[in-house]
């Protein structure tokens, strides 16, 4: 049986095999999941409402600060229904090629990121994965 996050109107569900670890801070909370090998996703919750392109560009700047070659492609969709905006990126880690995948939407508790990384030896085994926890986001209005 999965597992299920919920707190300040944000619920998703996610392998209860996975590790997950929750920080509060002034601003707002940040859940980071954690697989059985290097696949993770994090979701934070920004309680000041900064812009979601703001935010889904602050974390590509620190992505590059990182990764400089890395490559990035900019998209546009829907997390737990609300527009969603962000990347799919690519950059080598350890002589490793490892995907990024980073989305900003609204939340009735802030702004919010959701990002997931696995490096691409995993990625086949954990993509589905990933994307079922982040089809699976719902907030409240």
């Amino acid at each position: 049986m999965p597992a299920l996050f919920e707190r300040d109107g944000i619920r998703f569900r996610y392998p209860e095999t996975w590790q997950s670890e929750r920080e509060d801070s002034a601003r707002g909370s940040t859940v980071s999941l954690q697989g059985p090998g290097t696949a993770f996703l994090v979701l934070s919750v920004d309680q000041d409402m900064p812009e979601v392109d703001a935010v889904a560009e602050t974390a590509l700047a620190a992505l590059r600060d990182d990764y400089p070659d890395l490559e990035a492609d900019s998209y546009v969709d829907t997390v737990a229904g609300q527009p969603a905006v962000g990347h799919e990126l690519r950059f080598f880690s350890f002589d490793l090629t490892n995907t990024c995948w980073t989305r900003s939407f609204y939340a009735g508790g802030g702004t919010c990121l959701l990002m997931w990384q696995v490096n691409d030896l995993e990625l086949e085994q954990s993509e589905d994965i990933l994307r079922a926890i982040c089809a699976s986001v719902e907030v409240d209005d």
